[in-house]
């Protein structure tokens, strides 16, 4: 039989039959033994193609990709960033490889893009002439502000706060997730400089009735209609309130770049990035859940039950994404990484969302036990937290490391994915591929 030959990435492979792939990529399953891959010749070629020896094998799982082949990196040059990863080019998406996120506080040029239209004009000459924010809505005074009456009429406030894409990590779901595929990179930790949205709102004076905000930026829709919006979130007015919640104009120092919001956006910590509110002109005070772009049916949000993977859901079972779960990423080290002695000092950040991070630990035997990383308080609420741990190996040979995070409320990542329909809030363990060679 003849026929076109279609090629396919291996996490696909997996992702259909994983231990049908273990067969196809390393060899014979003997006996009909869904773990005898890791045996003989299969465990000869696994060895072969990660690049050497796997030590603890005795607790891999059948259908587990080894992580030394789960990524493939892709390199391009975005102005204004360095190293990301593109998704998209309209609208414009871009990630960062975890080795490259190991800065304390992330510098704009590392910073991820997530965009749903095109960028204004204003951002792209970098010229705030002429940029006002009106507040209007269910409030006593309507407000119409210019980027000096910012600065000079409201207290500033200067913040480290990490912000997530709340789609990060949907390139691991099974099914797949319609959407751009993040892997982990769709993260970072800026340092912002701002006003308290809570001052912002005083000013204006709410009413009793306002209970939610919606947020309005200067982007086109990629329709190139004037009357289209590509996206309207909002947060409720709790949140909106809380001292961390920041209308910021400045991110480490200076203006905030043009592909990150310039010249002001909201940043509403601990929460989907798609709540920070890019490129701000308007801020709506409503008294209901706001009703703009990407806040209504599903977009944003995910079940309020636990479904199967696949599992359809009806719409009205979705409830709107607020705090972001626990997690973090391993970033002194890029998958790969060749250890020349036995031992090897790791590191990274964590983060869980409203919550903090509470404890630490990192695996090099597939989860069989853990070892206790130092973990250091954040130097602010909702900044990520740094976490090292010093590890010891054996023997020579492949191992992965694994990172898990446990937060204030005693939730812990895990291995598994958590499945939803539209791929949101993965918070699965980080972990890399490294060869001891001593």
């Amino acid at each position: 039989m003849t026929g076109k030959t279609t090629e396919r990435g291996l996490c696909e492979l997996y992702q259909e039959d994983p231990e049908r792939a273990d067969y196809k990529v390393f060899g014979r399953i003997a006996n009909g033994d869904r773990r005898g891959f890791l045996k003989g010749a299969g465990l000869a070629a696994m060895g072969a193609v990660v690049g050497g020896a796997i030590p603890f094998q005795q607790n891999m799982q059948s259908g587990l990709i080894p992580a030394a082949l789960a990524e493939t990196p892709k390199d391009f040059k975005l102005q204004g960033k360095d190293g990301l990863t593109v998704l998209n080019d309209r609208p414009i998406n871009a990630e960062t490889p975890p080795h490259l996120l190991d800065d304390d506080i992330t510098p704009n040029e590392r910073l991820f893009v997530r965009n749903n239209g095109t960028v204004p004009e204003m951002a792209e000459k970098m010229d705030a002439s002429g940029w006002t924010l009106t507040v209007d809505g269910k409030v006593n005074t309507p407000l119409t502000l210019t980027l000096d009456d910012l600065k000079t009429k409201f207290k500033p406030v200067k913040l480290q706060m990490q912000l997530e894409c709340g789609g990060n990590g949907r390139a691991a779901f099974n099914p797949p997730a319609k959407g751009n595929q993040w892997t982990l990179g769709a993260v970072g930790n800026p340092e912002w400089t701002g006003v308290r949205y809570a001052d912002i709102l005083k000013a204006a004076g709410l009413k009793d009735s306002a209970v939610h905000t919606g947020h309005y930026g200067m982007d086109g829709h990629l329709s190139g209609d004037p009357d289209k919006i590509p996206i309207s979130r909002g947060v409720p007015i709790d949140k909106a309130m809380d001292p961390h919640s920041l209308i910021a104009f400045e991110m480490n120092g200076g203006p905030i770049p043009t592909l990150n919001g310039f010249p002001v956006r909201t940043v509403c910590p601990g929460w989907p990035g798609s709540t920070s509110q890019k490129w701000l002109k308007r801020i709506w005070v409503r008294d209901q859940v706001h009703d703009g772009p990407k806040m209504t049916g599903t977009s944003y949000r995910v079940p309020d039950y636990n479904v199967a993977a696949g599992e359809k859901v009806p719409k009205e079972a979705f409830q709107i994404i607020q705090s972001m779960p626990v997690k973090s990423l391993i970033t002194t080290h890029e998958s790969g990484h060749v250890v020349k002695g036995k031992s090897l000092t790791v590191g990274g950040h964590a983060w869980a969302g409203d919550n903090h991070v509470t404890a630490f630990h990192v695996s090099i035997d597939f989860g069989a036990t853990w070892v206790t990383a130092n973990l250091k308080d954040p130097p602010n609420p909702y900044a990520w937290q740094r976490w090292t741990a010093k590890l010891d190996f054996p023997t020579k040979g492949y191992y992965e490391i694994w990172a898990r995070a446990t937060d204030n409320s005693g939730a812990m990542q895990p291995f598994a994915i958590n499945w939803n329909p539209k791929g949101y809030l993965n918070n699965s363990m980080h972990r890399i591929a490294v060869r001891v060679e001593a």
